[in-house]
């Protein structure tokens, strides 16, 4: 969550909330607030020396300028270590001191919980389908951007007006530019070209560099520490062309590929064996496309291989089928492409990050050298937090599989080459 109440800056006396007695302590301690660029916040210690030692999990601060009128809490799940005053905007890279509102802390201001916001770039059938989702969730208010004017205000208040019928308390904002989008946590890019029969996500490739690239600039310029979860294709090579740009961290730039293809795979297999997909597990990995690798020997129903239950022909013809999950819909609707089940994987990676689940979803990830990759976003089993990616995990392939895996790796490439022959 990031502060955007300029409201916030000023001196404040604070009570600690100690972890090794669990109580509140009253305190001499006086701290400032300094709000920075609209987004971020630090806390300054008058005297940092006089921090205690024993570890703190809450901070309970009050206005010294308004009379102790004005309430302010920051807390955390976790402990904080004294003696260094926190940096609560850029968390630590072995995240133990937790010095970032991401990462399980939260903030109260006037007694109330400050809400999330994510932003969603494009207001078409995968952006309007994924802002309604995060609504029916709950997940944090939405902004809905789209460069059609008035298509994202009457979408986001149509959205609005179904609160009250379905229940769900969230702001959803239409808006054709960024300035409603600042301090965002999350941003979900689904801006681009669709694609259309006959057209394969190469061909997307250079019209879609260029409106990531853009909506990449104002996201960077407006909400500096947000998460990006990358949907436009083609994916991977996109997921470049948005972590090029904005310069974020690669953990915090995400691409939206394994949770949709593993999905697919999961509900052809449920199909063929008749049983519930929730017991149906699958591994996917490589680049979102014809290249894909589905991890056969991974997946199973209720811990039962695969190989003991479908007859490998058939087999082999579901996970062909999974590779061109996209293509056959689009051959079905003619004029447009998937967009519940893709919006359905981006809220399920949103949530996993705003609620610091801590998920293991295949997703697309920037690789230095795992599974022999090098400065590619390629899907991986990774643990989606707070932060974003948490860590990536490197399954032991077999030798096949790992040939797979490169040969997707390897169209990835050619793609990112093309990009970079025309930077």
């Amino acid at each position: 969550m990031r502060l955007a109440l300029k409201s916030v800056s000023g001196h404040y006396r604070v009570n600690l909330v100690t972890a090794v007695k669990g109580r509140e302590s009253p305190s001499d301690l006086l701290i400032e607030l300094r709000q920075l660029d609209g987004a971020s916040l630090i806390m300054f210690f008058e005297k940092p020396e006089s921090f205690p030692d024993n570890l703190a999990r809450r901070i309970v601060a009050a206005r010294s300028d308004l009379g102790g009128n004005e309430l302010f809490e920051i807390g955390c799940e976790r402990n904080i270590h004294g003696g260094t005053p926190p940096l609560l905007h850029q968390p630590n890279s072995d995240n133990q001191h937790c010095q970032s509102l991401a990462a399980g802390w939260y903030a109260r201001y006037n007694g109330m919980f400050m809400r999330k916001k994510v932003t969603v770039v494009g207001g078409g059938n995968v952006g309007a389908s994924c802002a309604v989702n995060l609504a029916f969730k709950e997940l944090a208010d939405v902004v809905l951007v789209d460069v059609v004017e008035g298509v994202p205000q009457g979408k986001g208040l149509d959205m609005l007006q179904m609160g009250p019928i379905e229940g769900y308390d969230v702001q959803i904002t239409g808006a054709n530019d960024y300035a409603p989008t600042e301090n965002s946590d999350v941003v979900v890019i689904t801006a681009g070209l669709a694609r259309k029969p006959g057209m394969s996500r190469d061909d997307l490739l250079l019209a879609n560099h260029q409106v990531v690239g853009s909506v990449s600039e104002n996201i960077a310029k407006h909400s500096p520490n947000a998460i990006l979860v990358l949907v436009t294709n083609p994916l991977d090579a996109m997921c470049w062309t948005a972590f090029q740009t904005t310069k974020f961290p690669k953990n915090r730039v995400i691409g939206m590929a394994g949770v949709l293809d593993s999905a697919r795979f999961r509900t052809f297999l449920a199909q063929e064996l008749n049983v519930s997909v929730e017991n149906v597990t699958a591994v996917v990995l490589g680049g979102h496309g014809d290249t894909m690798v589905p991890i056969v020997r991974l997946s199973s129903v209720s811990g039962i291989p695969l190989t003991e239950l479908i007859k490998p022909e058939r087999l082999a013809a579901i996970v062909d089928r999974t590779r061109n999950g996209g293509a056959e819909i689009v051959k079905h609707l003619k004029t447009g492409s998937a967009y519940y089940a893709p919006s359905a994987a981006a809220v399920e990676m949103v949530e996993s990050i705003l609620k610091d689940k801590k998920k293991v979803l295949p997703c697309a990830a920037y690789l230095e050298g795992e599974y022999g990759i090098h400065g590619l976003f390629v899907g991986v089993p990774v643990k989606l937090g707070a932060t974003g990616i948490e860590k990536i995990y490197e399954i032991k392939l077999t030798g096949e599989e790992q040939a797979m895996l490169a040969k997707s790796a390897a169209s990835v490439q050619e793609l990112v080459d093309v990009l970079k022959s025309k930077m």
